[in-house]
């Protein structure tokens, strides 16, 4: 419990942000499981085409602070092995 008006007011702040960067990261997995499931599945074409869509949804991520940004980067990289064509 806050012992101050400003600390509540923080607190409440805190549930705010913390609604809106759970609605990100959510959409953020949601989509990567999304390409790993047509990755699997032997639907890579399909896959592709929503990578461009989960690269920007994370980098916005990063952007923002959600996740980090090498966190980011790392997710990004390894769908992106994930739907590299085998040679």
């Amino acid at each position: 419990m806050a012992n101050t008006r400003s600390a509540a007011k923080q607190a409440r702040a805190a549930v705010r942000r913390r609604a809106r960067n759970r609605i990100q990261i959510s959409a953020v997995r949601t989509s990567e499981k999304k390409i790993r499931a047509l990755a699997k599945a032997g639907k890579p074409e399909e896959a592709v085409k929503l990578l461009s869509e989960f690269q920007s949804q994370i980098d916005r991520a990063a952007k923002k602070g959600v996740v980090h940004k090498n966190t980011a980067s790392r997710h990004k990289q390894r769908v992106a092995a994930l739907l590299k064509p085998k040679a």
